[in-house]
């Protein structure tokens, strides 16, 4: 059986020492196995003559696509005609289920001069591990392969999405954000074990933590961004915030130019939904020069406060009259301790709704309104 030929997929870059595997078949390619085990109507033969790829070298990692390099012995050298490119998602307890599972283990690329670029959102994830081996090959008049042994094998992880990609799913949220609404407070829902813990323990005031993994899987704000969420959201019949909350029947109202004025800097995090007809926007608020404002001035693309879809600041007659989008879910992260003498703490008179939780929360990556074209 001849192995697919998937030379029309390459094409080559700008730089001629470099060549971009894409277009690939998501069908599994049947070769042998590291252990150069192989089915009897693979048509692969061994050569021992071919080189075996060695000292592998993984560069330029972005969300979908890395650099790949490697060593061999001159000798037969020039009979290679294909490199065989085993990738496989390393799994782990902590993996997102909800990502591509059927990994393709075998690529397949011409011999062209290295390195060579892998690129594809459809086998590659965002912050995921993978293992990759190399093995030589020359094609045959008959169709079959000669093959080397496989190389050693070399783990890497794939990075965060960069702000290109966050810059694509801005523009996704800006399409659907809708009218914006006046409002006037920011606030935060937790139980009222949360609060008497911050008084006691943290003299009243709240400490930035770090996010959790809701959203996109290659947000580069989960897990590394340290903050404190608050919602801004409004009813629209009474244009105060909502009796109800999935966090806790106590909730921290405080005045919004307390949080969000011009000595702060305001930041797109992330755009997603949870298999819900509803979607979250994820904002960042950052005092100017604080620690959170440099980590997001690297990583985040920056809203201007007075212009933008989701959330503004703007002076009216001496006065900061604040807007946010309607039909989009607010979560404002604000980067600094908060202390509770700034606002008030009261319980709430409407239901705690855990259903609309976002703790942990997977997102969807079959819908079309929150994913971009790479990992999701």
């Amino acid at each position: 059986m001849e192995v697919p030929r998937l030379d029309h997929a390459l094409n080559s870059p700008t730089s001629p020492c470099e060549e971009v595997i894409k277009n690939l078949s998501l069908e599994a390619i049947q070769l042998c196995d590291r252990d150069g085990n192989k089915s009897q109507d693979s048509g692969i033969a061994e050569m021992e003559e071919l080189p075996v790829p060695h000292n592998i070298k993984i560069s330029n990692i972005t969300c979908d696509s890395f650099k790949i390099s490697w060593e061999m012995d001159s000798k037969s050298k020039d009979r290679i005609t294909h490199y065989f490119i085993d990738l496989n998602k390393k799994e782990n307890k902590n993996s997102n289920k909800f990502k591509h599972k059927d990994v393709p283990t075998k690529l397949v690329a011409k011999a062209v001069p290295l390195p060579m670029t892998v690129r594809g959102h459809w086998f590659l994830s965002p912050r995921t591990e993978y293992t990759v081996a190399v093995q030589t090959a020359s094609k045959q008049v008959d169709g079959d392969y000669v093959v080397s042994e496989w190389s050693e094998i070399i783990e890497f992880c794939t990075a965060d999405y960069s702000k290109v990609h966050l810059t694509q799913l801005l523009e996704k949220a800006e399409v659907i954000a809708g009218r914006m609404l006046k409002f006037s407070v920011f606030y935060r829902n937790q139980h009222k074990e949360y609060f008497d813990y911050i008084r006691e323990h943290h003299g009243n005031a709240m400490q930035p933590s770090v996010k959790d993994n809701s959203g996109s899987h290659g947000s580069p704000i989960s897990g590394k961004l340290e903050g404190i969420f608050f919602s801004c959201s409004t009813e629209f019949n009474t244009g105060k915030p909502p009796q109800d909350s999935p966090y806790g029947r106590y909730r921290f109202e405080i005045a919004a130019e307390k949080l969000f004025n011009p000595n702060t800097n305001l930041y797109f995090g992330d755009f997603y939904c949870m298999y819900t007809a509803y979607h979250y926007v994820i904002l960042v608020i950052a005092p100017v020069g604080s620690p959170g404002d440099e980590f997001c001035k690297q990583r985040l693309p920056q809203l201007n406060s007075q212009d933008n879809k989701f959330l503004t600041c703007r002076e009216e007659d001496g006065m900061l009259v604040y807007h946010h989008a309607q039909d989009v879910i607010l979560e404002v992260i604000y980067t600094d301790p908060v202390d509770l003498s700034l606002g008030t703490v009261a319980e709430i008179t409407g239901h705690q709704l855990m259903s609309l939780s976002t703790a942990n929360a997977k997102k969807d990556p079959s819908c079309k309104t929150c994913n971009i074209s790479v990992g999701r």
